[in-house]
């Protein structure tokens, strides 16, 4: 099926919905897995694993990845940036639960918003798109109150949460990085091999500078929370991503992120035993409806 499709079908429904819950899960897998794996080594791992993967279907599917094309600057900052992002993530899921953090790394769709008028002046932010991130901004600096205001157990939360944000902020950029470079014009695979093998080489070598080691033995559980954060997540589901953003209209797929966060907290309770609090809940509310906000006026402009 390669024709460009006008509206969302059946088949489109059941893979976003499928992606958005996958996405969702995967912080509680990341945070099963931390258990045993360190954290800078469990993401080295992942992207490496996935990057392999890649490449194995890249050439059976007869995809051009090392021909000279200009991509490479644009390719190592965003693999440099993607590394980044995913080391905060890792790392911050050590102080902070998976509820949260799927919160607080949803952000990155305002840091593009803000971005893009940088890159293209086309899109700038009109008053809808305004209220929406500072809607989301205010739900989000209450969540953030809430972790500096424990004690006890929980009181470095408000570190990972803000390593939570800082992941955000990356994310946004390497978005933004892949739109202003010329990354924007060459396939998507290789535009996800770039940022897989670089972060897998990064990662590894904060790893290693950090003093992380692989553990002796590795019970089935954590690597089954690797294997399905590398195989399912990083490789499937980011190539269902790609082939949807290909044959379906992109701002009507986007609103279905809203429904990760969803995703996300509904897992850390029912899989983790997490907390949820009332500032929780509105902070995913606000992000959710200020992501909504964005959204309908992208689709009204198409």
């Amino acid at each position: 099926m390669s024709d460009r499709r006008d509206r969302l079908d059946a088949l489109a429904i059941a893979l976003l919905l499928a992606c958005s819950a996958l996405w969702g899960v995967n912080q509680v897998a990341t945070k099963v897995a931390l258990v045993e794996i360190p954290p800078l080594l469990q993401a080295a791992a992942r992207s490496a694993g996935a990057a392999l993967l890649l490449w194995a279907w890249s050439r059976w599917r007869g995809v051009a990845l090392w021909q000279r094309d200009g991509t490479l600057p644009g390719g190592l900052l965003a693999g440099v940036l993607f590394a980044l992002e995913f080391g905060c993530i890792f790392v911050g899921l050590q102080y902070t639960t998976a509820s949260r953090m799927v919160v607080f790394i949803y952000l990155a769709p305002f840091v593009v918003a803000l971005g893009m008028p940088l890159i293209s002046a086309s899109e700038r932010l009109d008053r809808w798109q305004a209220l929406g991130l500072l809607l989301a901004f205010a739900g989000v600096v209450s969540a953030f109150a809430e972790g500096l205001g424990n004690r006890g157990s929980a009181s470095h939360q408000w570190w990972g949460d803000a390593l939570g944000v800082a992941g955000a902020v990356l994310w946004g950029m390497t978005t933004l990085v892949m739109r202003a470079t010329r990354l924007a014009h060459v396939a998507p695979e290789k535009t996800l091999l770039y940022q897989l093998a670089v972060s897998g080489l990064v990662l590894a070598l904060a790893a290693a500078v950090s003093g992380e080691v692989w553990p002796a033995q590795v019970s089935a559980r954590s690597l089954a929370a690797l294997g399905f954060q590398t195989v399912i997540v990083t490789f499937a589901s980011y190539l269902v991503w790609f082939w949807l953003v290909r044959h379906y209209p992109a701002t009507r797929i986007s609103a279905f992120t809203l429904l990760t966060p969803v995703f996300g907290l509904l897992a850390g309770v029912a899989l983790l035993d997490e907390p949820v609090t009332l500032r929780l809940l509105l902070a995913l509310l606000a992000v959710s409806c200020g992501i909504g906000l964005v959204n309908r006026v992208l689709r009204r402009k198409t």
